[in-house]
């Protein structure tokens, strides 16, 4: 196989901003087909592209190889399911499914299928993350004692966006959550315990806008943190080990550039403001001395790169279903610790 031919399923702004130009990014991916109610949306940016009506027309094209889901959370489920069924591989955008038991069938159906099944955690390759994974692995933290990740925003009015409406896999646990728990999964593996504090924090709110999650390892903990009432911004990780301590403020560019037009190869393209760089501090001859760490730079391009690769050479898939299975653990559990006000064990 020289070329993949991907078909994408939801044209919003998932597919629009944060799938569709990375695929065009990566050598050997040609977007050929795109499911959507607006195909005037489609063609303007894709002018080139065939716009199916459902997904029934989508999956009986025998010329796509790859199905990207992106549309709403409660469809991820069946749709990857049918297009697993149809002889496709597929990558279903965060947070995978709405439930354990779901995301169980769909690793079971793709295991039984012979196809490939991943989930788009691109946050793996932000910048920031990508620097924080770098240190803890080099050792320059030592024995991690506290690890701490901020997703916050300040969106104060409830929009009419459908993830903050009430509905299955809707909120921010599902949505930014997904991201901060994967993060954190790939750099410590799965818990001991889960404990939750979830709440609809902003006036008129009937979703979870609000969560602090602290997962044990041990003595280690593990704090995630989502607000959507945040106007000054605090540090986006604070790491913490036995030889020294990392803090980073600031948020990766790529999303920002995406959102106007940017791509992979570009200059600035996963760079960090000088500014921004995080501030690592550490023992030297018994004072304590702190010195900036250049951002690392990030790459969303990564993942379909990878999952290229996957098809083509059968190399292992960018980001297991396993690990999404067990965010969506995760999450289940955090929702069982905030309403029983409870620590409960991941299981």
């Amino acid at each position: 196989m020289n070329k993949i031919n991907v078909g994408i399923v939801g044209f919003g702004l998932s597919g629009q901003v944060f799938h569709a130009p990375i695929i065009q990014a990566v050598e050997g991916m040609e977007i050929a087909k795109v499911v959507s109610s607006n195909p005037e949306k489609v063609k303007q940016h894709l002018p080139k592209v065939e716009v199916a009506s459902s997904l029934e027309e989508l999956l009986s094209d025998e010329s796509i190889d790859l199905v990207v889901i992106t549309s709403p959370n409660q469809t991820h489920y069946d749709y990857a399911k049918q297009a697993l069924l149809a002889g496709k591989h597929v990558v279903v955008e965060k947070p995978f499914v709405n439930t354990s038991e779901e995301a169980r069938d769909l690793i079971e159906t793709a295991r039984q299928q012979g196809k490939l099944l991943s989930v788009y955690q691109n946050r793996r390759w932000d910048n920031d993350f990508l620097t924080v994974k770098s240190l803890i692995e080099a050792g320059e933290l030592g024995e991690i004692a506290s690890y701490e990740a901020h997703y916050d925003r300040y969106r104060p009015q409830v929009s009419e966006r459908w993830r903050e409406q009430a509905g299955p896999g809707s909120g921010m646990l599902y949505d930014l959550g997904a991201h901060l728990i994967d993060q954190a999964l790939h750099l410590f593996g799965k818990p001991d315990s889960v404990y939750a504090d979830l709440m609809p924090q902003r006036a008129g709110s009937e979703v979870t806008d609000y969560f602090h999650l602290i997962l044990t390892y041990g003595t280690k903990r593990v704090i995630l943190h989502s607000g959507s009432i945040v106007m000054q911004h605090g540090p986006k990780f604070q790491v913490h080990g036995s030889q020294g301590s990392f803090v980073k403020y600031g948020l990766d560019s790529q999303e920002d550039m995406l959102r106007k037009g940017g791509l992979p190869g570009q200059p600035e393209w996963g760079q960090d403001l000088e500014q921004h760089y995080g501030e690592l501090t550490v023992m030297v001859d018994g004072k304590s001395e702190t010195r900036k760490v250049k951002t690392l730079q990030g790459s969303y391009e990564r993942f379909y790169e990878r999952m290229a690769e996957a098809i083509i050479n059968h190399k292992p898939v960018p980001v297991e279903a396993e690990d999404a299975w067990n965010t969506i653990r995760i999450i289940e559990l955090a929702m069982q610790s905030s309403e029983e006000k409870r620590v409960v064990p991941f299981r």
